[in-house]
Parts: C-alpha cells; structure tokens; sequence
C-alpha cells in the first residue's frame, strides 16, 4: 500500500476517533466551545458562535435508571384453552406497541404462567411514576361485540324492577361472542351521513370479519352491543348479515373522543381483558452501585490489559492501546446512535468484547514476532501476520457472534442486551484489529523506527 494511502487511512482514523469520542463525551468540546463563543471575536464582520456537539444521553435499563415494574392478571375465560398462548402473545404485542407509542424505550413486556394463572409483566425504565406506567397501559381499550342473552326479554324486566325497589343486582343482558378487538385491522374517525354526527369505523382482519358475519347472521332483528373496557358505548341493532369485515361505533361522543378512541384502538385494542394486582417503583441504587463498581473493575482490567501489551509487545503494544482506545470511543457512540439500551448484563457483554479485541491483537503480535524471527521485513511480516492470523479471528469471532444470534433470538430483555453489546463490540474489534491497528503499524514501515528489531 503507498505511504500517501496509508496516512489518508489514518487521517480518516483520528477524525472517526475524535466525533466518536466527543459524542461518547461532549462535555469538554462543549466548555471548549463555550470558552471560544465567550470571546465574541469577529470573522468578516460577524461573531463567532459555534453550536455545540450534540449531547445525546445513554439509554439506562431499569436495573440503572430506575423505573415502574408493573404486573397485570389476564382473564382469558372466554377464551378457548388451546388460544391461551396466542391470546398472551398478542396481549404482549399490544402492551409493548402501546408504551412504545409514549416514548418509553426498550421496554420489558413478558408472559408469565403459574398455577394456571396467566400473567403479564411490564417493566417501564424511567417511568418512576406508577400512575403515569398505569395510564399509558390502561388507556388502550378492550373492545368486544356482545350478543343478547336466551332470556334478554326477562332480564330487561328484571333489571327494571331492581331499579326500581333498589333491592337485587343489574345482570348483564348480554353475553360475550368470540369477535374481539385481538381481529381489528384499522379504526379511523368517521361521520354519519345524514346526522354529521362523529363515530369510529372499524375494519377486521380476515378471521375477525368471518366471525363478525357469523354473528350479525343469528342476531338479525336483535340487539348487537359493543363494549369497550366492560361499558357498552353503542347497542345497534341487527338488520341483515353484515359481510366484508366493516362495521361502526356509534354514541354521544364528540369529535375529539372520537378521533381519541380511534387512536387507541388502532394502538391496539387488548385481546383479553387485564387487571392490575401488584405495582411496584424500582429505585436505581443497587444498580447504581453494581454500575460504579463494575466500571471500576473494567478500567482497572483496562489499564491492566495496556500495561501488558505495551511491557510485551513494545511498538505493536502502544499501538494496539490506542487501537483500543479508539475500539472503546467507536463503540460507546453506537451505543447512543442506534440506541442501546445498557443494563448491567449489557455492560458485562461490552467488557467481554474488549477481551475479544485484545485477543485478535495478541494473535497478529505473536505471529508478526515469528515472521520477524525468519529473516523477514517489516511490511512482509505484518502482512503475513494479519493474513496468518485472520483465520483464527474469523473463526473465533464467528463462533461467538452465532452463540450471540442464539441469545438475542430466544432470550430475555437483559439476554438480548448482553448478547447485542456483544454483537456490536465484536464486530468492531474486528474493525478496529484488521483495519485500525494495521495502518499503525504500516506507518513505521521504512522509516527509522523499523530498524530496531527489539522493539517489535
């Protein structure tokens, strides 16, 4: 590779370095721009006011930032026993697309099963409110269609005369059908026609609409009521059997609970209904404290790991240390870009990758010594080291990056942070191996440095 490549590569190098390090931590560009901004000097006529380097905060998990842990009974009583897990699943779903729309990233959202009772855990990072976590799941409705009762007539009456003596209970004279809002495909405002008042239209998915037919079908001239979180919202009357999956919620609602309700409802509305039975805030302390002491044991290993390098490997050490430095900047950005979610377990799976990438610089130093040792040059030895060595990597790497798929695939939300740290770290040490620390070493390529065998 020509001398003049080689210092573009590395010019390329520090600038990635630098906007990766200073968007890991801008706080010290920043005071340096604040500090600049503050002399107010003139540049054809007009003050210098530079902007500062964007800020952008890690994303904590609940383990470190604290949060709402949350956790709902699902009544699946009218479901059929063999749609159990379909119906969680799609609670699941709905619950997480539901907090996701509020801006809480990462959430936890997972089915539990115990002693026949079927249950849904909720954890919501820096929500440390419980009533705000609670509004954002119990603002999506749980639609149902309910169809009158054998004894509808009798129970009308009877309602009648308990409201009237205020003696027995109201009974429902409805009972519910399989058509839920888990078949809804879309909701969108509408308005009637002929009365311009607002109602919300609903469409059902291929299933939903074959279920919606079979009912309107034996409910011709009856009553078909449409409940939402337990309240009947609108009670029409069946005309003829309705096909094609399209129907209409119609009430004294104004045109912003309208468009609101469609809103929900097309956030998803519950496929089973849900109560609360245990909400709990989760204080950041212990995690805080894991954190500081994990970090502490990261830069101690660090440090440990540079001293090492440098002692063993001289020249290729120092160069390498920096290569990691560069590895830890490049990272940590990525982490705030995509963004990641960092919990202790992910934090644990960015350290391991560190290991990983001192590992890859160990084995090109080692063989690059042994291609020295032949009689051979400095450019020949670090291309026969890298090539020599990339095997080995490759195949080490690859074998970690697939246990890595294997736990982002089947894991848990703190399996799939570690194993996504991992992921990210791996593949950028292999960057930082093959492409950073190369160039280094390239650059001492016939210059005086070359020339003193024991430092390499």
């Amino acid at each position: 590779m020509p001398k003049k490549k080689i210092y573009l590569t590395i010019l390329f190098i520090f600038v990635l370095a630098f906007f990766a390090a200073n968007l890991s931590y801008p706080k010290y560009l920043n005071q340096g721009i604040d500090y600049i901004n503050n002399f107010n000097l003139p540049v054809f006529n007009r003050k210098i006011s530079l902007p500062h380097f964007p800020d952008i905060p890690f994303k904590l998990g609940l383990d470190l930032q604290g949060g709402t842990h949350l956790i709902y009974e699902a009544d699946l009583s009218n479901i059929a026993k063999e749609d159990y897990n379909s119906s969680m699943q799609g609670l699941r779903d709905v619950i997480e697309r539901r907090v996701n729309l509020f801006g809480v990233r990462e959430p936890l959202v997972q089915t539990q099963e115990a002693q026949g009772h079927y249950r849904l855990v909720v954890e919501l990072a820096g929500v440390t409110d419980p009533a705000e976590a609670i509004k954002m799941i119990g603002e999506t409705p749980y639609l149902e269609f309910k169809e009158q009762k054998e004894n509808y007539q009798q129970i009308i009456e009877s309602n009648q005369k308990v409201a009237e003596t205020k003696e027995g209970e109201i009974e429902d004279p409805f009972q519910p059908t399989p058509l839920t809002g888990k078949y809804l495909k879309k909701a969108e405002l509408g308005f009637d026609q002929t009365t311009y008042k607002p109602l919300v239209l609903l469409e059902f998915n291929d299933e939903g609409a074959k279920l919606f037919e079979e009912i309107t079908d034996r409910n011709v001239g009856k009553i078909l009521a449409i409940y939402v979180d337990g309240v009947p919202i609108s009670a029409p009357r069946v005309n003829e059997k309705i096909s094609g999956g399209k129907a209409q919620i119609t009430g004294t609602f104004s045109v912003e609970e309208g468009r609101a309700l469609a809103r929900n409802l097309n956030a998803g509305a519950l496929p089973v209904p849900i109560t609360l039975i245990s909400q709990q805030s989760v204080g950041p302390t212990l995690g805080a404290i894991s954190l500081k002491d994990s970090l502490k044991a990261g830069t101690l290993g660090f440090l440990a790991v540079i001293i090492f390098m440098i002692l063993f490997y001289r020249v290729p050490g120092i160069l390498a240390s920096i290569s990691l430095i560069i590895y830890i900047a490049l990272v940590l950005s990525l982490f705030k870009i995509i963004p990641v979610t960092l919990t202790l377990a992910g934090i644990g799976g960015f350290i391991l990758s560190i290991g990983m990438a001192v590992d890859a610089n160990v084995l090109i130093f080692s063989r690059m010594r042994e291609e020295l040792r032949q009689g051979k040059n400095l450019w020949q030895s670090i291309e026969d080291g890298f090539n020599r060595a990339w095997p080995s990597i490759r195949d080490g790497n690859l074998t970690t990056l697939i246990v890595a798929a294997i736990l982002f695939g089947f894991g848990t939300s703190f399996i799939k942070g570690f194993a996504l740290t991992l992921t990210l770290g791996i593949l950028v040490s292999m960057f930082s191996a093959i492409v950073i620390t190369k160039n280094f070493l390239k650059f001492f390529i016939e210059t005086k440095i070359e020339k003193f065998k024991w430092l390499w």
